[in-house]
């Protein structure tokens, strides 16, 4: 099974807005029960080519329309780069990566704790996968 994280960088700490991160950390998860065990797969870059990477997840306004095919084309992209993925795991999301994610057949999970650590977040989140 696999479990996409939305990332700042290769330090894995956590960019709670999945649509606009600038990578996903890609987590093999294997075991059952109070056995699962989490490991890095690979990072990705997030592909949406419409993005400015370098601002932090707080600091984040957008400024399109939620309705915009190009905006919505661009989160088609994100999609099909993580379809290979069972779960994303998302602090925040808009519509278009909730239906992108839903298309492509990736199952969103939210997290709403302090960690800011991909690895930390995934054993918190455990029995929901």
């Amino acid at each position: 099974m696999k479990i996409a994280v939305p990332v700042k960088d290769e330090s894995l700490t956590f960019f709670g807005n999945a649509g606009h991160t600038p990578h996903f950390a890609v987590f093999e998860m294997s075991g059952a029960g109070m056995f699962k065990s989490f490991k890095l797969s690979e990072l990705r870059r997030n592909p949406r080519s419409d993005l400015d990477h370098d601002h932090d997840d707080d600091d984040h306004h957008c400024s399109h329309g939620h309705d915009d095919a190009e905006h919505i084309a661009q989160h088609d992209k994100m999609g099909k780069a993580l379809e290979d993925c069972d779960y994303l795991v998302v602090s925040r999301a808009c519509k278009n990566t909730a239906n992108t994610m839903k298309n492509h057949g990736v199952s969103i999970i939210k997290y709403d704790g302090a960690d800011r650590s991909g690895e930390a977040i995934l054993r918190q989140l455990a029995a929901k996968f």
